[in-house]
C-alpha cells in the first residue's frame, strides 16, 4: 500500500461561462462553440511547454473538481440506467481525488492563454495538465461502454424562441443565472421524463407543452419530435409568495420582481 502524500501544484485556472455545476453538460462534446480560456500560470517556463501544442486540433485537460469537498463510491448516473453504479465507472466529479478531465477543442494559444471550446469545465476549475489528443491511439469508437447507451441520435435539439432569449440574457446579465445551459443539460435527453426531473404538465389538455423547474424560476417548453422549443421563461413565485419578503431563502425576490416587471411572466 502507497502511503505518501503526492502533491500536485496547478499550473493553471480555467476561465468559463459555466459557474455552477447544473450548467455543465454531460460531456464537453455537447457544449458547443463556447470559448473558456486556460490560463497558465507566469514565471514558470509555460510558454516553451507550450511550443508546438497549436497544432493540434484537441487537448486532453485534467483539472480538479474544486466545488467538491467529499467523495461517494456509488453514484447516481444523470441517464442510461436507475441503478446505482461505482463512482470508478463513471465520469462523476465525486471522485477520490476530484480529478477531472476533458477532451476539448483548441481554437489558438495567445502567449500563456489557451482558448478552447466544447468544453465542459467549470469556471475557477484549478489545472493540473495539459496533453495532446492523439486520434490513433486515443479513439476506440467499437469498443464497449458497459452499462452507458451509446445514444447520441436520441439527443433532442433544443432551441430558445425570441422572448425566452430575451429573458436569458437579462437574466445572465443581471443575476448571473445560465438557465439556457441549465434547460440544455436537462432536456437534450428524455425531455418528458418527470420521474427524474422537476418537469410538470400544466395543462393535462395539453401534453406537449411542460415546466421545467430551477429553484424559483420556470422555464416553460413545448416537444416537437426531436426538438424542444423554450417558449418563456418565468418566475416560480405567486402573488402570495412574492409578497413574504421574510421568507427569502434564495435571496433573489428583488430580481424576481423586477423581471416579473418587465416581462410579466409569473406563475398564477
Amino acid at each position: 500500500m502507497i502511503t505518501e502524500k503526492i502533491i500536485i501544484e496547478p499550473i493553471g485556472i480555467i476561465h468559463s461561462k459555466l459557474s455552477h455545476r447544473y450548467e455543465t453538460p454531460r460531456q464537453g462534446i455537447l457544449a458547443g462553440e463556447e470559448i473558456s480560456v486556460i490560463e497558465l500560470n507566469p514565471k514558470n517556463n509555460f510558454q516553451q511547454a507550450l511550443k508546438f501544442l497549436d497544432g493540434f486540433e484537441r487537448i486532453w485537460v485534467l483539472y480538479q473538481f474544486h466545488l467538491n469537498k467529499n467523495w461517494k463510491p456509488l453514484v447516481n448516473p444523470p441517464r442510461h440506467t436507475r441503478k446505482k453504479v461505482g463512482v470508478f465507472a463513471t465520469r462523476a466529479p465525486y471522485r477520490p481525488n476530484h480529478i477531472g478531465m476533458s477532451c476539448v477543442k483548441l481554437e489558438k494559444i495567445e502567449g500563456l492563454k489557451i482558448y478552447i471550446s466544447e468544453s465542459d469545465i467549470l469556471d475557477g476549475s484549478p489545472v493540473i495538465d495539459i496533453k495532446p489528443y492523439l486520434p490513433y491511439s486515443d479513439s476506440f469508437p467499437d469498443a464497449e461502454t458497459g452499462w452507458v447507451i451509446k445514444d447520441f441520435h436520441n439527443i433532442y435539439k433544443v432551441e430558445f424562441k425570441t422572448k425566452a432569449m430575451k429573458q436569458y440574457v437579462w437574466l445572465n446579465e443581471n443575476a448571473k443565472i445560465n438557465l439556457e445551459s441549465f434547460a440544455k443539460l436537462q432536456l437534450e435527453f428524455n425531455p418528458t421524463d418527470h420521474s427524474r426531473k422537476r418537469i410538470s404538465i400544466p395543462d393535462r389538455n395539453d401534453e406537449d407543452n411542460f415546466v421545467l423547474a430551477y429553484r424559483t424560476w420556470r422555464i416553460n417548453y413545448k416537444v416537437d419530435k426531436k426538438k424542444v422549443i423554450v417558449l418563456s421563461i418565468s418566475s416560480g413565485y405567486s402573488n402570495v409568495e412574492m409578497k413574504n419578503i421574510l421568507n427569502d431563502k434564495y435571496k433573489d425576490k428583488e430580481v424576481h420582481k423586477m423581471f416579473v416587471k418587465i416581462f410579466k411572466e409569473r406563475k398564477n
